[in-house]
């Protein structure tokens, strides 16, 4: 029998604390550069954005799902667009890997992917977030400048100009914190799976998954491998 998950909790608040820390600087930049971010309830631009989770926060989305979406029709209608947006985020990087692979430079692949668009699973009819309150650190940053290998970007619908001199989140830095806190996390679950740490997955992914001991690869199969 495959073995039992480990209390995640401490792992789950550390990054509910990295979640309150990107919530802090998108409201200081808002404060300074009122006119320019425009965010809004009922505006849902960046729930179209492609971008993968690590560990942690996958995991997290998941048990937040569980906790706060009971079993019923609304459950089943976004395991069925997450179905439909897993598949959509699938084509499209298999087509960026081929692209990739015939020499497409960085830059280029960069912009591609920044180009693209898959509707959140979790948007309502409403076109709000279901899973607001959980919702991960990118889309909590996506209103304000952000600096990603190197370069600056923001939603295309805020007044910030390309170019200007604004306070800019170094998204990748807080990513770096992200896959540091989800390594230790692999750690503590005892995966026999040593690269759990670097699998990022989109959304839809996140929900789609059963997060259990087998597919953590815990308990039997690891000691199958010692």
């Amino acid at each position: 029998m495959a073995g039992s998950l480990p209390d995640l909790s401490p792992f789950f608040e550390r990054y509910e604390q990295h979640a309150r820390e990107a919530d802090a600087l998108f409201e200081r930049i808002r404060a300074e550069y009122p006119e320019l971010v425009v965010c809004r309830e009922g505006c849902s631009s960046c729930c179209h954005a492609l971008f993968d989770l690590s560990l942690v926060e996958a995991l997290y989305l998941q048990a937040e799902f569980q906790k706060r979406v009971p079993e019923g029709a609304e459950r089943s209608v976004i395991l069925d667009e997450a179905e439909k947006a897993d598949h959509a985020a699938t084509l499209i990087k298999r087509r960026l890997y081929e692209e990739a692979l015939a020499g497409k430079d960085t830059a280029a692949l960069m912009a591609e992917v920044a180009a693209e668009s898959a509707r959140c699973p979790l948007l309502d009819a409403t076109e709000r977030c279901v899973l607001y309150a959980a919702r991960p650190i990118t889309c909590r940053l996506y209103g304000v400048p952000a600096a990603i290998g190197g370069k600056a970007h923001t939603c295309g619908k805020t007044g910030f100009v390309q170019g200007g001199k604004y306070p800019t989140v170094a998204l990748d830095k807080m990513q770096e914190r992200l896959f540091a806190l989800s390594v230790e996390l692999a750690a503590q679950l005892g995966t026999a799976y040593t690269e759990m740490a670097s699998i990022y997955v989109p959304v839809s992914s996140a929900l789609l998954t059963d997060y259990d001991a087998a597919y953590l690869e815990i308990g039997s199969r690891r000691k199958e491998k010692d």
